[in-house]
């Protein structure tokens, strides 16, 4: 039996091949599967939580369907839409955060990250936004959702609301409980300047990530300069666990060529850097510049991404409506 899918991707803009490989990639695949319904949402009322240029964050929320598209999911088959045009999901998370509880939320150790030190300066919505979360999934009764490390907390948080609220209202099964889709064999996508750092945008050096609109010299490039040690490359497991930036090269041409980490180990178990980065940027060309010639090639689209986001949210109003008309029924409204 197929499956009926929900995932949310933040239109931060200029998404890299941590988010390629962490979430994209898995995404083409569960919308190539006839027998799945997939949902892929661009979360922009997620992206608030934190202070957004009003321009870029259109831009952005644009870049965000191109990336999708351009990678290979296709917008008939599957919803693409931007939540803030469906006010289901508004209304949702605010008769959610009613049921939801304190000590749960407190427990979510995401907050307490993003916050940082100060986090009394932090938005409201940074702290409740994994209830707006939850609701995103629930108003879809979606079975399953794609879920990386980091939000396996807050799934687990989704799960325990839809079960408070069906045990509050005697309404059994009412909101579907999801499971997490956790992919095998991936791994974590760190910086090319430091092997302990998460890939990310947010990164001053441009050279610690490689960008999905990146051509092919500045691929070259990038992975020519990527951190490494002068050690031939690992012949164990174990070798590998403790030298970071190694790790990081094999995890990323593993995700790309779908090889376990044993056999890439195997592959060029004494080799020099040299000769395995070679490997890994021919790799890396022909994954990622068809990808970002055709993100470049759809952004100079504007009115058919427009069309593809339109589109998407009719759909997704259609099945949104109909949950949050039935959860007020049941609430008193």
């Amino acid at each position: 039996m197929g499956k009926k899918i929900f995932s949310g991707v933040q239109p931060t803009g200029n998404l890299h091949l941590g988010n390629y490989l962490g979430a994209i990639k898995n995404f083409v695949d569960l919308n190539n599967d006839k027998d799945n319904k997939c949902i892929f949402c661009v979360v922009d009322l997620h992206a608030i939580t934190v202070k957004q240029d009003p321009k870029e964050l259109k831009n952005n929320i644009r870049e965000t369907v191109a990336t999708f598209v351009a990678s290979g999911i296709d917008p008939k088959k599957s919803i693409i839409f931007n939540q803030s045009s469906v006010a289901a999901h508004a209304e949702g998370a605010w008769i959610l955060s009613c049921v939801a509880r304190m000590g749960w939320l407190n427990r979510m150790t995401q907050f307490k990250e993003k916050a940082g030190k100060d986090k009394e300066k932090a938005s409201v919505g940074l702290y409740s936004y994994p209830v707006l979360m939850a609701a995103d999934i629930l108003l879809y009764d979606a079975t399953h959702v794609p879920v990386g490390d980091d939000q396996k907390q807050h799934l687990e948080l989704c799960r325990d609301i839809a079960q408070k609220f069906n045990n509050d209202f005697k309404v059994e099964n009412f909101l579907q409980v999801p499971e997490p889709l956790i992919q095998k064999e991936f791994s974590r996508i760190m910086s090319l300047k430091d092997g302990s750092k998460k890939m990310s945008k947010s990164e001053l050096s441009d050279l610690s990530r490689i960008n999905l609109t990146d051509d092919k010299d500045q691929i070259i490039n990038k992975i020519k300069k990527a951190k490494t040690d002068p050690l031939p490359l690992p012949q164990s497991m174990k070798e590998l666990d403790e030298r970071l930036e190694a790790k990081n090269l094999i995890g990323i041409y593993s995700s790309l060529t779908n090889s376990s980490l044993e056999n890439s180990i195997k592959n060029f178990a004494g080799k020099n850097f040299s000769e395995f980065k070679e490997k890994l940027t021919e790799e890396l060309v022909n994954k990622i510049e068809p990808i970002s010639n055709e993100i470049k090639k759809l952004l100079g689209d504007k009115s058919y991404l427009d069309e593809i986001l339109l589109d998407g949210v009719e759909k997704a109003s259609l099945i949104a409506s109909k949950k949050i008309e039935r959860i007020k029924e049941i609430v008193g409204f």
